[in-house]
Formats: structure tokens, C-alpha cells, sequence
């Protein structure tokens, strides 16, 4: 005869199951949309910024796989060169190489494009990935504040010095990632800097959102070349990108609040998914000028729909990147 203990004790055995199967569930939903096209990148050129970790190292690995000839645009040699090779050993792709990039310099960004045209004729993909968020007050080398200096100011000048390569070996694609924190951000051309009023949330969200007015407006000036851009938000991904937020590199944060949104966050190996499949799908060959996650098109927040707001901030990028005195 079944008694009530027996339930109960069925249910003390049971419910650790339950719980870790629910939990399992939850990561996998939480992983997004996957790029599952099989695709053949032989003979493409492709730059990735920010390469070396996380998302970038992940797209690198995955263009590899595919064949394709993959720049890793840089900061830190020993750790791009520690990466490079462990992607080679796993696909096999020889035609993956480091090239030094520092996005807080422009100097560095001006030197990266002079010497890739020297080396190559063609470039077939560009991923603007590199990125730095939430972090304390800083200034790049000429003096733009980081996060809006890095995310938005050098790889506008990176993707604007190697358009006539991407016109040259049209259809290409530009493929910016920049984050749901667009929908939070302001573009204060007032203290683009924030000299005035310093908020590392408020930074990251102006940098992103001008990643998406940079898309929009650029697009509109691609019209007809075969070059296309886009953005995307990759999703909450695991990565270092949260090293500067210290809620989460403290002891309560590493132990506690990590284990807790860990079913909740995706690995870097989906966090790649939608850039790849910006960077690759061939049915968004002539898609340009559109914002995208989980590998589907998304609408964007209404202040990266301003284009008065787009064009002025070409303007102010292009005056800035383009006179800056360098050393």
C-alpha cells in the first residue's frame, strides 16, 4: 500500500533531478539563436577586432573551421599569439594571423590599415568586436573618454580607412556589435567625453547607441557600392567583458551572484552566433543598415532612429578622428 511517506520520499528523491533537468533546460533556452548554415569562407579576408578572447575568439575560430583567411586585430600580442595558434591546431587553417591593434590610438588604428593594404588587395569581412565596458574614468591616447573612444571613435576610423578595400571586393559586409544598452543611451554632444558628468553605465550606453547610429548612417553612404554593415546585440554573454564591474569580481560576486546567473548567461560560442551570422548568411547579401539578435532582425531603440542625431555624430566623429594631432 502506497503511503504518504513513500510520496514524500519519492519527491525528496526526485526533486534534485527536477531541479538540475530545469536548470539545464533554462541554459539551453538561454543560448539564443544558432548559425547552422553550412558555408565555404575559402578565399575571404576577414579582420576581427578584439579577437584574441570571448566572442572575437570564438568567431575567429568558427571562420577558421570555414576556411577563410582571418586577421586577429589586437591589443596584446602574447595572449592573440597563445590563440591564434590553438585555432590553428583545431581546424587547421594556417591562414590565421595576428596584426597589432590598439583601438585607443589612433595612431595605432592609422598604422594597422597602412600596413594590412600593404600586405593585402582584398578584404571581404570586417567585424568591428573589440569592446570595453563599464569601466573606471579613463582617457585613450587622445584623450577621448575609453569606452566611447574604443567602441565607437576607433573603429570608425578603422572601418573608414579600409573602405576602398571592402568596395574593391564587394559584396562585403561591416558588422558592428554593439549591445542592448543601445536602447539606454544618449548621445550628449554637449560632453561626448563625459567630462562633465562621468557614469560608466551612461558611457557604455552612448557608446553603443553611436554604434548603431554609425551602422545606420554608413549604410546610407554604401548605397550601391555591394558593401553592406550592420549591427547586432550578441546577448549577455559569459566573457571578460565584465572585468571593470566590481559587483561581480568581488568575493560575493564570484561565488554567489555568478553561480546564480549562470543558466541565465550564454557561452561565448553562442555569443558569436549572431555575428556570424551577419557575417556570413548569403541571404543578407544586400541586408544593410539593420540591427539583429539572436540571429533574427530586431528593431532598434527610437533614439538610433534619429538621423539628424546619426548624421551629427558622423560629423563630430569625423572631425575629431580625422584632425586629431598625434605624436
Amino acid at each position: 500500500m502506497w503511503s504518504l511517506n513513500d510520496s514524500v520520499s519519492c519527491l525528496c528523491i526526485a526533486w534534485p533531478a527536477l531541479f538540475g533537468l530545469g536548470i539545464y533546460f533554462l541554459r539551453k533556452y538561454m543560448q539564443g539563436g544558432q548559425f547552422t548554415k553550412q558555408t565555404n569562407e575559402t578565399g575571404k579576408v576577414v579582420i576581427v577586432t578584439g579577437a584574441n578572447t570571448g566572442i572575437g575568439k570564438e568567431t575567429v575560430l568558427e571562420l577558421a573551421r570555414r576556411g577563410a583567411t582571418v586577421y586577429m586585430a589586437c591589443r596584446d600580442e602574447t595572449k592573440t599569439e597563445k590563440a591564434r595558434l590553438e585555432i590553428i591546431e583545431e581546424t587547421n587553417n594556417k591562414n590565421i594571423f595576428f596584426r597589432e591593434l590598439d583601438l585607443a590610438s589612433l595612431q595605432s588604428v592609422r598604422k594597422f590599415a597602412a600596413e594590412f593594404k600593404k600586405e593585402q588587395d582584398k578584404l571581404h569581412i570586417l567585424i568591428n568586436n573589440a569592446g570595453v565596458m563599464r569601466c573606471p574614468y579613463m582617457v585613450t591616447r587622445d584623450g577621448f573618454e575609453m569606452q566611447l573612444g574604443v567602441n565607437h571613435l576607433g573603429h570608425f576610423l578603422l572601418t573608414n580607412l579600409l573602405l576602398d578595400l571592402l568596395k574593391k571586393s564587394a559584396p562585403s559586409r561591416i558588422i558592428n556589435v554593439s549591445s542592448l544598452a543601445h536602447t539606454r543611451g544618449f548621445i550628449d554632444f554637449s560632453d561626448l567625453n563625459s567630462e562633465k558628468d562621468y557614469d560608466p553605465g551612461a558611457a557604455y550606453s552612448q557608446s553603443k547607441l553611436a554604434n548603431v547610429l554609425f551602422t545606420r548612417e554608413l549604410a546610407k553612404r554604401l548605397e550601391g557600392t555591394g558593401v553592406t554593415v550592420n549591427a547586432l546585440h550578441p546577448g549577455v554573454v559569459d566573457t571578460e567583458l565584465g572585468r571593470h564591474m566590481k559587483i561581480l569580481n568581488g568575493t560575493f560576486g564570484r561565488i554567489v551572484l555568478r553561480t546564480l546567473l549562470w543558466p541565465l548567461l550564454k557561452t561565448p560560442k553562442s555569443g558569436a552566433q549572431t555575428t556570424l551570422y551577419a557575417a556570413l548568411d548569403p541571404d543578407l547579401e544586400k541586408v544593410s543598415g539593420v540591427y539583429f539578435s539572436d540571429c533574427k532582425e530586431k528593431k532598434v531603440a527610437p533614439a538610433a532612429m534619429d538621423n539628424q542625431t546619426a548624421k551629427q555624430l558622423w560629423e563630430e566623429s569625423v572631425r575629431v578622428t580625422y584632425t586629431r594631432k598625434l605624436d
